[in-house]
């Protein structure tokens, strides 16, 4: 698997996001699109185009599905990249925006730890706004294909290990887990 070196080195991906940008996500089940409004979540969108514009994604899983609540992906499938990731740690957004279905936000572990992992709400979830679950942008076309990406695993890929062996842990013990093929920014 060839990563762009960029991807190693967290503190150099610094660029602005246009205001707004469309990002067409190419999965195992097919395609779908997200529009981002940076003046949402400008720091989240600045780091999602960032991760877009240097192939983060490629060969990411779809790793936790909880029917009518989020599905997750956002950890690389290659390990060097998410240690690297790990320790740089992104600093919250206000929420500008409600968690409703087909809203793309970045998870978090607490205040100010977003680092690349990412869900798209499947539901009305508005409690996660009090939590300071900031949506950067929302899927324009395709969430019948999010709607469709496996949910057999549930929530049972362990997330330490996908970090830790990216997609050999994945590939080996979750042989159905759909994936993104490639992120592509499509407009500006």
């Amino acid at each position: 698997m060839t990563i762009d070196p960029a991807l190693l080195e967290p503190a150099a991906l610094k660029e602005q996001a246009p205001d707004s940008f469309q990002v067409e996500f190419e999965t195992t089940k097919g395609n779908f699109r997200v529009a981002v409004t940076r003046s949402w979540a400008p720091l989240g969108a600045d780091r999602f185009y960032n991760l877009v514009k240097h192939g983060f994604f490629a060969e990411a899983a779809f790793f936790r599905v909880v029917p009518n609540f989020v599905i997750q992906f956002g950890l690389s499938a290659d390990p060097a990249v998410n240690r690297v990731w790990r320790s740089a740690p992104l600093r919250d957004d206000p929420v500008k925006q409600s968690n409703k279905p087909g809203y793309i936000t970045f998870a978090t572990a607490g205040p100010n730890t977003r680092t690349t992992q990412l869900f798209i709400n499947f539901g009305s979830n508005t409690f996660l706004d009090s939590q300071g679950f900031a949506p950067f942008g929302q899927v324009t076309s395709g969430m019948n294909v999010v709607a469709k990406l496996y949910s057999g695993y549930g929530e049972r890929p362990d997330q330490g290990l996908i970090t830790s062996q990216g997609k050999t842990y994945l590939d080996k013990n979750f042989p159905n887990i759909d994936k993104i093929q490639s992120a592509t920014i499509v407009s500006t």
